[in-house]
């Protein structure tokens, strides 16, 4: 980063995931008489009680033009992203199901072949869903359903529990965008241990929170995650995992493929990082949770306010 902090947030402020989250107000609003009292604002999945445990249930849509111009990676996007849910929330995936619209069969077959690839490699099955080739043009949707016994909650962060993040560094761009793609090349095997080590991190009590890195970017994934716990952050940008070829401002913004934040207690720290670095992940602790409901970015001696949640809301979804 060759400019001041406050240019480098600045830029970040006008990123286009940003405004997409900020839709999300209009629909809180419309809808909050709907939620059961019971049910948190602002986590990745529902969580239901089923028994002993919790069923998980989450969705995606894709905004069309990706759809019509990347058919194929959209399909596989549509099972990992989905994918990134269930873990985030300490759970394991049960099965898949799509709605898709086209207007053209041999589109829609790369997107089917997309999803195909992907629930091979991750070994989750696409079971049912809806389709529609007389559309006016491409779209999709796909939700997923999980299980959990040990449920990560955004609800439940502590302030001074330790911000580290989980990313996946071995990949590469999937233009146009900041999309990294660490997932379509890599062994299956390789993927399905890494998603697998949320579930038994939260089983052991190792982490206490998650958030999977949305299209808004590490930074805005973030200021959700404390929206949702009604916390703020310090955040030190030097620490980060990042690829070696790849420039801070541009990563900030990356959709990762696998990436996490996490909410750890100091004490698991260590063992948390090593228990991602055995499945190639990189992992390291780039901050703290704070009382005051403020984003602050540190890199080297400069520190401003990315985002202030008391005077500014992002998606409207909160614990308050």
């Amino acid at each position: 980063m060759n400019d001041s902090l406050p240019a480098l947030i600045e830029r970040l402020h006008a990123f286009s995931g940003i405004a997409h989250k900020r839709d999300i107000q209009q629909v809180a609003k419309q809808l909050r008489d709907a939620w059961p009292a019971s049910c948190p604002n602002g986590d990745d999945c529902a969580l239901i009680p089923d028994g002993n445990g919790y069923k998980l249930l989450a969705m995606e849509g894709f905004i069309n033009s990706f759809v019509a111009e990347d058919p194929w990676f959209a399909g596989w996007c549509g099972v990992m992203v989905n994918l990134s849910d269930i873990a985030a929330m300490g759970g394991r995936p049960l099965a898949v199901v799509n709605a898709l619209w086209d207007d053209a069969l041999p589109h829609a077959t790369q997107i089917l072949q997309g999803m195909a690839a992907a629930s091979r490699a991750y070994q989750v099955p696409v079971v049912g869903g809806h389709t529609n080739l007389r559309s006016d043009r491409p779209q999709l949707a796909v939700a997923i359903l999980g299980e959990t016994t040990h449920p990560l909650r955004s609800n439940t962060v502590q302030p001074g529990q330790t911000l580290m993040a989980a990313i996946n560094l071995q990949g590469r761009w999937h233009p146009p965008g900041y999309n990294w793609d660490a997932a379509t090349q890599a062994n299956p095997d390789s993927l399905r241990q890494a998603l697998s080590l949320l579930p038994s991190l939260a089983a052991e009590g190792l982490i206490q929170s998650a958030k999977d890195i949305s299209q808004a970017g590490l930074a805005g994934t973030l200021v959700m995650m404390l929206e949702s716990c009604g916390l703020g952050a310090e955040l030190k940008l030097q620490q980060i995992p990042i690829p070696s070829e790849v420039v801070l401002e541009h990563w900030l913004c990356a959709f990762p493929s696998f990436g996490f934040l996490l909410a750890v207690e100091e004490e698991h720290c260590d063992e948390v990082k090593q228990r991602f670095a055995h499945c190639g992940i990189g992992c390291a602790a780039v901050g703290h949770f704070t009382p005051e409901r403020k984003l602050i970015m540190q890199y080297q001696q400069q520190r401003a306010c990315y985002w202030d949640l008391a005077e500014q809301p992002l998606t409207g979804m909160n614990n308050q």
